[in-house]
């Protein structure tokens, strides 16, 4: 079970009362917009309190320890705090959850097009709009899962504009809010499962990105410098004398920003030699090298 209300105040599971409000008091002070004026302050100083809300009170967190993240719809509890548009509103939606109960709602399916799967209500009976929210899975291009940015999708007919966070995984959730069934005057979210479209050029591991590089006979026998494009910025990198096929130059911090540190991983680069086409070259090099390269 995630325990991702734990990791907000930084506190473990077992974390006591009063190692909880020591965690939330040090946290909120770090955050207050009124002393933080950092971007995205504000938005961390909301969950910060909605987070020690919960874990506050005895009753509302034995339900998060029992149900954990599948009361958020399945979100972890960062992006459900942040698909929240105000304080107020993400306070009334906790409400609804931690007192509406948890169990099981009717659930139905239907499809539609767009790129997506099918989709099916969260089921979650007595949260008010959570019983409304569809569930569906989109796919998003390799570059705008690494630094963000936004993104349009088709959704019953109606061609919506999502915002991806930088740095996002595969397999993370995103809430678009006011976008699911409607009923009773309530309408629930469209939560999206994020599927991450592979890359021909990059390979990713967590925060790091691997990439192969081709690199020109002439500079890997004796030495240069080769310019090379990063999702951060050109950069331009030196190449030793006489390299070999297959060498590694690691760029720190030119990976994924972690969304959580906000700490870039790293770019290693894998050195592939770029033989030259022969019929390109002078006649008379090529006689030369014919006559004097070693076996």
């Amino acid at each position: 079970m995630s325990e991702s209300l734990y990791e907000t105040l930084g506190v473990s599971k077992g974390a006591t009362s009063d190692e909880i409000k020591k965690a939330y008091r040090r946290l909120a002070r770090k955050y207050h917009p009124d002393i933080n004026k950092d971007p995205g302050a504000e938005d961390k100083f909301k969950e910060i309190n909605a987070a020690y809300e919960i874990l506050s009170d005895e009753k509302k967190r034995a339900q998060y320890d029992q149900y954990g993240d599948s009361m958020f719809g399945g979100q972890n509890f960062h992006d459900f705090a942040q698909g929240s548009a105000d304080m107020g509103d993400l306070n009334e939606i906790l409400r609804n959850i931690f007192s509406g109960g948890f169990g099981g709602g009717a659930k139905f399916s239907s499809g539609f097009g767009g790129g997506f799967e099918g989709f099916s209500s969260a089921g979650f009976g007595g949260f008010g709009a959570m019983d409304l929210d569809i569930n569906a899975k989109v796919s998003i291009p390799f570059d705008v899962a690494i630094t963000g940015g936004e993104h349009r999708i088709n959704f019953n007919g109606e061609s919506l504009k999502i915002k991806i966070p930088s740095g996002i995984n595969d397999g993370e959730k995103l809430r678009i809010k006011g976008k699911g069934n409607s009923a009773g005057g309530r309408t629930g979210d469209l939560i999206l499962s994020v599927s991450i479209e592979p890359s021909d050029e990059y390979e990713r591991d967590g925060d790091d990105l691997y990439k192969d590089v081709e690199i020109p006979l002439k500079t890997m026998i004796f030495g240069g410098k080769v310019a090379i494009h990063t999702f951060k910025k050109d950069v331009t990198i030196k190449i030793a004398e006489n390299s070999k096929t297959g060498t590694k130059i690691r760029l720190k911090g030119y990976g994924v920003q972690n969304r959580k540190s906000g700490i870039y991983g790293d770019l290693y680069l894998k050195a592939r030699i770029k033989l030259p086409d022969i019929h390109e070259l002078d006649p008379k090099l090529v006689e030369i090298l014919r006559e004097k390269l070693p076996e």
